[in-house]
């Protein structure tokens, strides 16, 4: 049993469990799916300053906060308890085209050649991490919810909004992923 849990689960397995969420916290207490609202209530709960955003009664969403420890938690358990220690299967041509750029190290969830602190602590990564927190944080703020958010929960109340975002957010990644990307690869 330990072993099929290890291994990685089909889309139409793990797809529909992910969307059941959103029924279930619909019956269980009427609450929407999202995760950047959390950070809103964490900085409500901890900075006592007068700023008007965060002047709310952020008590009312605490579950939300223990829903994102519960994923935390979940992901520390999985990484301890659960990793396949195989190396991660990437598709040859991607293979390919990741070496032109240096990176070769599938070891673990994340290739080291851009994961490590060593690459992490560069121009490249300073500019990946730094630029990416700033552009991924506007774009949440902006389109009012992360993916998870839109993608799944506004999409499945089919709220035309969502279907904007979830649009905006794909096109992005395909962007980013295919232009921005291997030009920051080659710094």
């Amino acid at each position: 049993m330990l072993e099929w849990i290890k291994q990685p689960w089909p889309w139409y397995v793990a797809g529909p469990l992910i969307g059941l969420t959103v029924p279930a916290l619909l019956l269980v207490g009427n609450k929407s799916f999202g995760i950047s609202s959390s950070l809103r209530h964490a900085c409500a709960a901890c900075l006592p300053a007068n700023i008007p955003f965060f002047k709310y009664d952020w008590k009312k969403e605490i579950w939300n906060l223990f829903f994102v420890a519960g994923i935390l938690a979940g992901g520390l358990i999985a990484a301890q308890l659960l990793s396949n220690p195989g190396p991660v299967q990437v598709n040859a041509k991607l293979a390919e085209e990741m070496v032109t750029y240096g990176v070769t190290n599938y070891e673990g969830l994340v290739p080291k050649d851009l994961f490590a602190w060593p690459e992490l602590l560069t121009a490249r990564g300073i500019i990946m991490m730094v630029g990416g927190g700033l552009l991924v944080g506007f774009g949440t703020r902006y389109a009012g919810g992360c993916t998870s958010g839109h993608a799944i929960m506004g999409l499945s109340n089919l709220q035309f909004p969502s279907l904007i975002t979830t649009i905006s957010f794909m096109a992005g990644g395909f962007i980013v992923a295919n232009l921005v990307l291997p030009f920051l690869l080659k710094l």
